[in-house]
């Protein structure tokens, strides 16, 4: 019997013994574990405090008011931002007063590639020009202007956002000259920029005195034997 009690003394001490030794264990892998936590978090706290704030509002959008917040960024980042005026060009001896008001010069007598052109009036600011004034005139498919009426000229004032739309036709060529569209653009009471649009890739763009590469409209084809442009005008406003 004594040998017994002995026996199952020291069975009760060894599995003491055993459970000291696996809380010690436990609470050890617990400070290990805390400390690689710890460690690996700590990189991304430290580049969140030191990353700008836009930096972190340009990566937190999958709120309705991260994304607020990320476009009200954007646009303070672009405040005070100056655009390049529109360079000015010879007006040529073709111009008439007195266009119609028209956003299309296109009716059943003119011929040609149909060209769709579109773009906004804008200030040195990059603020939208409302009630600009847009005057195109230009050749027809042949080269040659309407100097006893009207065809292919017209006048137009842009919207509440500066925009402007235009149907015409690619114009032609003519001796001395590469293919272009002449336009006037005023703001408001304001002085009139006569300028030039023209098209890539034209062979004469390299020999013609006039051209200016800041002029080319951005020319896309629909891909039904009719074109699309586009193209900003920036203006005095004062």
């Amino acid at each position: 019997m004594t040998h017994t009690q002995n026996s199952d003394t020291g069975n009760r001490e060894v599995k003491r013994s055993t459970r000291r030794r696996g809380i010690v264990r436990l609470g050890l892998g617990l400070v290990a574990a805390g400390g690689i936590l710890a460690a690996s978090l700590a990189p991304g706290v430290l580049a969140q405090t030191l990353l700008p704030q836009t930096s972190i509002v340009t990566t937190t959008t999958s709120t309705t008011g991260s994304s607020a917040t990320a476009a009200t960024t954007a646009q303070q980042m672009t405040l005070g931002t100056t655009e390049t005026l529109t360079v000015a060009q010879t007006e040529g001896p073709y111009f008439k007063t007195n266009s119609p008001e028209r956003t299309s010069l296109v009716d059943d007598t003119v011929q040609g590639t149909l060209l769709t052109i579109t773009g906004q009036v804008l200030a040195a600011d990059g603020t939208p020009v409302a009630n600009a004034l847009v005057d195109f005139w230009q050749a027809n498919a042949s080269g040659a202007y309407d100097n006893s009426g009207y065809n292919l000229r017209g006048h137009q004032y842009t919207d509440a956002n500066g925009y402007y739309t235009l149907t015409t036709v690619v114009p032609g060529l003519y001796p001395g000259r590469t293919r272009h569209i002449h336009v006037k653009v005023q703001a408001p009471n304001a002085p009139t920029l006569t300028t030039q649009l023209y098209f890539p890739g034209e062979a004469r763009n390299n020999t013609d005195g006039i051209f200016d590469p800041s002029l080319v409209l951005n020319v896309t084809d629909n891909g039904d034997g009719t074109q699309a442009a586009t193209f900003n005008f920036v203006v005095q406003t004062a």
